[in-house]
């Protein structure tokens, strides 16, 4: 369709913009409370972790719940000026109707200037059934195609392993990227090991629980600035091709 075709162009500018210029080490945070413009403008000032350039606030709770704070901060941070502002899923398994959880919350940020959508897959309340888990999270992920989200899963090893298995790759296969979470407080990728379909991560949690600001974090790390753009750009490409799919199969 016209709108891929204008994706794919942008990405190719995109590549050929970040081979050309390079980009520094990329710092975020994810965040599960309310944060001020002023405590993003905080946040984004150089200090022990670098300058803030991308965040990541929760948008739903574990609780069955639209965070009240969600749409809010995303908006706070676009505001202090914070380059790239996403928002995360915790969802609720014992709630069920997965697929509606994302669109209650797609609903919620009606009007906000956000990127994208990152599920939240972490061993919290989980089904025993490890297909049960996979269901369900495949709901998540075929409501998001079907409302033009743009996503990706956020989890580690460990979590994929005993929620799913490590061998199911069905968010890989529909284009969802990588977050990752490993506390070694080291901004690299070179701990990484592939599962779930991934060969390579996008993002890194590499440092959980702390305080900047006077606000609690979780730092995040990807490996340049350009390559956050073009990992969404990935990202909107893959994810646009399978919609495409679903609708002409619909």
């Amino acid at each position: 369709s016209a709108d891929l075709g204008m994706v794919a162009l942008v990405l190719r500018t995109a590549v050929a913009l970040a081979l050309a210029a390079g980009a520094a080490a990329t710092t975020g945070v994810d965040v599960s409370e309310s944060v001020s413009e002023s405590e993003w403008e905080c946040l984004m000032t150089p200090g022990e972790q670098g300058s803030v350039e991308f965040a990541i606030p929760r948008v739903y709770r574990s609780s069955g719940s639209v965070d009240p704070y969600g749409a809010a901060t995303i908006t706070a941070a676009r505001s202090a000026g914070v380059p790239y502002v996403d928002g995360y899923i915790f969802p609720c398994y014992s709630c069920g109707n997965a697929g509606g959880q994302v669109s209650t919350t797609v609903s919620s940020l009606s009007g906000v200037d956000y990127g994208m959508l990152w599920y939240d897959v972490e061993t919290y309340a989980w089904s025993s059934s490890q297909s049960s888990n996979q269901a369900f999270i495949q709901d998540m992920i075929d409501e998001g195609l079907s409302l033009g989200v743009v996503a990706g899963i956020y989890t580690n090893y460990y979590n994929w392993e005993s929620v799913v298995g490590l061998d199911w790759d069905y968010p890989a296969s529909k284009g969802l990227p990588l977050w990752y979470a490993h506390y070694d407080d080291s901004q690299s990728f070179s701990d990484f090991t592939a599962f779930g379909g991934w060969t390579s991560p996008n993002i890194k949690q590499y440092m959980g629980d702390e305080t900047s600001c006077g606000v609690g974090v979780d730092y995040d790390w990807y490996s340049s600035s350009a390559d956050f753009r073009l990992m969404r750009l990935e990202a909107a490409r893959k994810q646009g091709l399978h919609r495409g799919n679903r609708t002409a199969t619909a």
